[in-house]
């Protein structure tokens, strides 16, 4: 079960009551400094922008490739362990707006983790350290350390054991 808290709306869905629950100037600075960071070659600068002015913890060699998305509206609400590859137009969520209600979650990622290209992370989802996600990946749920993960929904390929055992195999003696 993903960890977020839920917020009933009534009347209109959720959706139009946005400035209701994030504010108008806030949604537009993060805007304009997530799209910077989208564009932005430079992996300093863009961890830079991200914690500076989206407020996200971004740990030490993290790497963002170009187009990825972080949550526009709650992006303090991510967090991005060290070392780790955050893949190609990735969507990294920390909200929803459904009809009745919206959530809130947050978004915790491990150390040395690998998100492919094209993956969507839902809010309250926690992918624990040295997880692989597959590219395209739906993350609706926890991902355990080490494991190897992917689909549409996710389902674990290979746990952090398994993965060491495959691991092993790969080596070639000496």
């Amino acid at each position: 079960m993903r960890k977020t808290n839920r917020y009933p709306v009534e009347h209109a869905n959720s959706l139009w009551q946005i400035y209701k629950t994030v504010p108008f100037w806030k949604v537009m600075k993060n805007f304009i400094f997530i799209q910077l960071g989208r564009y932005t070659p430079f992996l300093r600068v863009k961890n830079w922008l991200y914690r500076t002015f989206l407020r996200m913890k971004v740990g030490k060699k993290t790497a963002f490739a170009l187009m990825v998305m972080p949550d526009i509206m709650f992006p303090e609400k991510i967090s991005v362990g060290s070392n780790c590859v955050i893949g190609y137009n990735t969507t990294i969520l920390a909200h929803e707006y459904l009809i009745k209600e919206y959530r809130i979650g947050d978004v915790v990622i491990g150390n040395d983790v690998m998100i492919g290209a094209n993956t969507t992370i839902l809010p309250g989802i926690t992918i624990g350290d040295g997880a692989v996600v597959s590219s395209a990946t739906l993350v609706n749920r926890d991902v355990p350390s080490g494991a190897f993960v992917g689909g549409n929904p996710m389902r674990v390929i290979y746990t952090k054991e398994e993965m060491a055992k495959r691991m092993g195999e790969d080596k070639t003696p000496e």
